[in-house]
């Protein structure tokens, strides 16, 4: 019998670094988790989790050409993992922490598996997310990520009992903490140049049109 995802409720503006460590433990033995951000919930394992990647594209009915997030803490580490310019830098720093995710290309250290096949790319955000935060801080590097909206679903999942409902039996943990955002991030293209608007969602995009 298959069992479904445990859910520990954090608290969303000091999170319980208890539970914190918890849930970054269940990350770093391979799990899959799904946790609140400033836009709306996210599914999250490790960098080098195969398998957690196979997990989300199943959950997701994703192909290979799906951009998949690196979510961090800091600018510093974000500055680890993805190429930028001095524009790029200055534009993305002002803009951070908050609903954006910025499609840049990687560095050597972003596993293959989770690049854009042609781009060699990926997508990169920090989050305005107390408890997204202290988990990514936490786990000590940046967390796969990728928006929990699901297959023929118009909107990303809110509430932490539709989350455990929907995929209790396809993830590890549920987080609950507050009530995250509602809209998905704005998508921010500088793969070609000049920054382009890939979606338009809780992030103000008017300086880029």
């Amino acid at each position: 019998m298959v069992m479904n995802a445990k859910t520990v409720a954090i608290h969303p503006v000091d999170p319980q670094p208890r539970l914190i460590r918890q849930a970054a433990e269940v990350i770093r033995n391979g799990g899959l988790i799904a946790y609140p951000t400033d836009s709306c919930y996210a599914l999250g394992c490790s960098l080098g989790n195969k398998e957690g990647i196979e997990r989300i594209a199943r959950i997701r009915s994703l192909d290979s050409k799906h951009h998949y997030t690196l979510m961090c803490h800091e600018f510093s580490q974000l500055g680890q993992f993805v190429i930028l310019d001095n524009s790029a830098f200055r534009t993305i720093k002002s803009l951070i922490p908050g609903p954006y995710t910025f499609i840049m290309k990687a560095t050597k250290e972003v596993p293959k598996k989770m690049l854009h096949p042609k781009k060699n790319s990926v997508g990169a955000r920090i989050p305005e997310n107390a408890t997204a935060l202290a988990l990514v801080r936490e786990v000590g590097e940046p967390i796969l990520s990728s928006t929990l909206l699901l297959p023929g679903h118009e909107d990303p999942l809110t509430e932490p009992q539709d989350v455990a409902d929907a995929i209790g039996r396809d993830v590890d943990l549920v987080i609950e903490s507050g009530v995250p955002g509602t809209t998905p991030t704005s998508v921010i293209d500088y793969t070609e140049g000049a920054p382009i608007v890939r979606r338009e969602g809780a992030g103000d995009v008017s300086r880029f049109v």
